[in-house]
């Protein structure tokens, strides 16, 4: 697989994200970076985690208040009496795992929905000479899509096309009906990295062209590395967004490219259905993928997908 190597301003780029582990903000602010993770000997099962600032380790929220869940939807049910809780356990500095025996995990398993956004970058759909959407094109991955930060993306004997697409990614934190835009983002958790992997065989050519099979393999839906609250960010809808293919930047953009902003997005969807705390949703993707490229270039197996969003952080998972 060829590619153009990396620009200066690429590399500039990418040093945003090596900052990424760092927390702005005091935790009264709520400006916190949470994860699920397990201990890496297996013990304890599921736990949720803050991290610390700089990368130092994670606090074991459950060691540190017996009371909390174990899963982020549970914790996120909570609403304001989990968050008060983290906020007091990052505050502490107690409890702290070492990242070297932390395996962290998706932040957020078995959501109730993966709601999925297409064509929702102006210069994605330069790319392909499609006109700008009038309203949100909405789809969906099965929740049982998603998969780790750093787990392995597992290429399906039916797809002979499988692409990659890095997305900005929020997670609901509260329920709600008819959201009004202007309150959109209270209802926001926070922020996170994801690949939406999609077989484009399945996609553009099978199943009637309906997306969902395309989308929605075994782990066809990489997520994390942490769920990043919206004040621990400067602007989520300017942020440079990144993929990189075997250590070639394939996407290069910005989330200032979105046509339909988070905001925009949560009241929209928030017309049909319910959203509840956990539900996933991805915010579309740049130019750059695969299928677009001339002659076209899919995954094989040992392929290394990196995707990066500034002050969020990385994901990065092998090809298998």
């Amino acid at each position: 697989m060829r590619f153009l190597g990396i620009s200066q301003l690429s590399l500039r780029r990418l040093n945003a994200v090596f900052s990424a582990g760092t927390v702005r903000g005091t935790a009264s602010s709520a400006a916190m970076r949470l994860v699920q993770f397990c201990h890496r000997g297996g013990e304890g099962g599921v736990r949720v985690g803050l991290e610390q600032a700089g990368g130092q380790g994670v606090i074991d929220l459950k060691a540190f208040d017996p009371s909390m869940p174990s899963t982020m939807r549970e914790f996120l049910e909570m609403g304001e009496k989990g968050m008060e809780c983290a906020k007091r356990a990052l505050s502490s500095g107690q409890h702290v795992v070492a990242r070297s025996e932390v395996r962290l995990l998706s932040p957020v398993t078995g959501p109730e929905k993966v709601v999925c956004v297409g064509m929702n970058y102006k210069d994605h759909c330069l790319e392909q000479n499609a006109p700008i959407p009038k309203e949100p094109i909405i789809f969906s991955k099965f929740p049982s899509a998603i998969t780790g930060p750093y787990d392995d993306i597992v290429l399906p004997a039916e797809s002979q096309e499988v692409d990659w697409e890095v997305e900005l990614a929020f997670v609901i934190g509260r329920k709600g009906k008819h959201i009004k835009e202007e309150e959109a983002l209270s209802y926001v958790a926070g922020f996170s990295v994801a690949n939406d992997v999609s077989a484009r065989d399945w996609q553009m050519k099978r199943n009637g062209k309906q997306w969902l099979l395309g989308k929605t393999f075994d782990t066809f839906c990489p997520l994390g590395p942490a769920l990043v609250t919206t004040s621990a960010l400067k602007d989520v809808h300017n942020l440079g967004v990144r993929c990189l293919v075997n250590g070639a930047v394939v996407q290069d953009s910005n989330t200032n490219q979105m046509i339909f902003q988070t905001e925009k997005l949560v009241a929209w969807v928030s017309q049909f259905v319910t959203l509840c705390p956990g539900d996933v949703f991805l915010t579309g993707t740049p130019p750059g993928v695969g299928v677009f490229r001339n002659p076209p270039v899919y995954l094989k197996r040992g392929d290394v997908v990196e995707c990066q969003i500034d002050e969020i952080g990385s994901i990065k998972n092998t090809v298998v």
